[in-house]
């Protein structure tokens, strides 16, 4: 079974591995079925999608006519201006066929110069706020990756009560210590103010390395070995509260529900220094400071 936490003050205890439907944006709608009935029957009630994935939103549709009631659904916008989002929030809802948004996030919220944007008078935040009074979404997220993105949301918290951040935690980056530390100040203001705490790319390996010819279903190479993913999942979920979204590579959904049940058993003593094992070959992070923080090379 996989464990629940209050997702921050929402009043919804979501589970603490959240379904990324990134992994349905290219794929049929059977095969699309298939993904969600599988996410399903581990137990998972809470989905997170974007408007910027694929159709990964038309293939949430179906499912959505007759279990809306059964998830927390999330989706994001890209656009930082107001008409922009407005746009893409009514965008998403259509192509979900549905009339209401738990959570619309703003995507990868990572550059000042957006920033100013999206919190401007007529920028993206006051369009989700009306959205919010009118009943189409009911909470809103900010989200991000990159070095400087624990720096950038709490920023935003400091500008809004937002009920939800997202961004990297792996144990690759969080060797840089600039990054730790950030992360962990944001950790204790999410802890205190009731901020939920998505974490994104916990079982990558590291950018794709040019020669390889590997199957693609991320952006970035994965972890695919049971054991080093068992212990990448479990280094997320014993820091109380966190949540986990899944990968966009689907085939691994398995392995990462595995390791929630062998969690569930307890967690190696040892497992700090396992992990740093598991990633002292040929693990890299994904961003570097000034150098990589984008996910495009």
């Amino acid at each position: 079974m996989i464990p629940t936490h209050p997702f921050g003050r929402t009043g919804h205890d979501s589970t603490r591995i959240i379904f990324g439907a990134a992994a349905l944006g290219g794929m049929k709608q059977e095969r699309a079925d298939t993904t969600i009935e599988m996410v399903r029957e581990a137990g998972i009630n809470h989905f997170d999608t974007a408007a910027s994935y694929g159709d990964s939103e038309l293939r949430l549709a179906d499912f959505l006519q007759d279990h809306r009631s059964d998830v927390f659904l999330a989706t994001k916008t890209g656009d930082r201006d107001g008409d922009g989002a407005r746009a893409s929030i009514e965008q998403s809802l259509e192509r979900m066929r549905i009339d209401q948004i738990d959570l619309i996030q703003f995507h990868n919220l990572a550059q000042d110069a957006d920033w100013e944007t999206v919190m401007a008078d007529g920028g993206a935040l006051q369009a989700a706020r009306q959205a919010q009074e009118e009943g189409l979404v009911r909470f809103i997220g900010v989200t991000g990756h990159g070095t400087r993105i624990a720096e950038m949301h709490l920023k935003s918290l400091d500008r809004f009560d937002f009920a939800s951040v997202l961004l990297p935690y792996n144990y690759m980056q969080m060797q840089e210590e600039r990054y730790r530390n950030e992360f962990d100040e944001l950790y204790a203001l999410c802890q205190e103010k009731g901020v939920a705490m998505q974490t994104i790319k916990s079982i990558a390996k590291r950018r794709w390395q040019e020669g390889d010819d590997s199957p693609r279903f991320s952006w970035y190479e994965p972890h695919k070995d049971d054991d080093v993913i068992e212990r990448a999942v479990h280094f997320v979920l014993q820091r109380e509260g966190l949540f986990l979204n899944t990968t966009s590579d689907a085939r691994l959904l398995p392995k990462i529900f595995a390791a929630v049940e062998s969690f569930n058993q307890g967690v190696s003593g040892d497992l700090e220094s396992e992990v740093a094992r598991d990633n002292a070959t040929d693990a890299e992070p994904l961003f570097v400071r000034g150098i990589t923080d984008d996910v495009r090379v």
